[in-house]
């Protein structure tokens, strides 16, 4: 579907959708990461865009503060098997009756909104212009050096210069007799979560479930990420 979709909105004109009824509610979803691709603008301007399938999200679980202590709501998405479902979580998708889901992921309200297990969210619910922070977890890059993973200079290229790309002096001598906490050395790299903020959504594609929002987003193609409201815009 990656393929289909991504060149059947290369040239598309995006128009503003109208938004659901999830209006007392922060704005959220849960997606998948299908690649890169680029729009163009009215000026004929480059726009490169991440290509999302948010949703359908199902309500699976509502909590209340009288019952739970705060307002949420509780989301599934990526159906899957029953028999691969342990039977605990069955007597938890029970409730919704709805299926069995690969994904949970929860979204707290301010305010308690009118929605019940087993509705679904699409992603209508978002419009063109909106602000989004977009959580994933980024590409994993292993054992990575310091020059890789912090962007150190590294020493000269040139033959004979017996420094490259090590990470040099750690450390001051008998004072502190110790390498402080902190310090930038190779290590694991990537596979972390991730939030980007402030994300433009530029185009919407509710028959297909598609949003496109300007720039990158943290992921392989595939990766499950969460859409929320953009918290330093609201």
């Amino acid at each position: 579907m990656d393929g289909v979709v991504l060149r059947s909105i290369s040239f598309f004109v995006f128009s503003r959708t109208a938004s659901a009824e999830v209006d007392a509610m922060e704005k959220g979803l849960i997606g998948r990461k299908l690649g890169m691709t680029q729009i163009f603008a009215a000026d004929g301007a480059s726009v490169p865009v991440t290509v999302i399938e948010a949703g359908p999200c199902t309500v699976i679980q509502k909590k209340t503060e009288e019952a739970d202590g705060y307002n949420a709501i509780q989301l599934g998405f990526d159906r899957k098997r029953q028999k691969n479902v342990t039977k605990p979580l069955q007597g938890h998708f029970a409730k919704a009756d709805r299926g069995f889901f690969r994904v949970l992921r929860e979204f707290k309200t301010r305010a308690m909104v009118e929605l019940e297990p087993g509705q679904e969210l699409t992603a209508s619910i978002f419009e063109v212009g909106d602000f989004v922070d977009v959580t994933g977890t980024s590409k994993g890059r292993g054992f990575a050096g310091g020059v890789k993973r912090h962007g150190f200079r590294g020493g000269k290229a040139c033959h004979g210069s017996m420094f490259h790309r090590a990470p040099g002096s750690i450390g001051a001598s008998a004072a502190p007799s110790r390498v402080f906490k902190g310090q930038r050395l190779p290590g694991h790299m990537g596979d972390a979560r991730k939030t980007v903020q402030n994300l433009l959504i530029i185009g919407v594609r509710p028959e297909l479930n598609v949003i496109l929002v300007k720039g990158a987003v943290p992921g392989s193609k595939n990766g499950i990420v969460v859409i929320k409201n953009a918290v330093k815009k609201s």
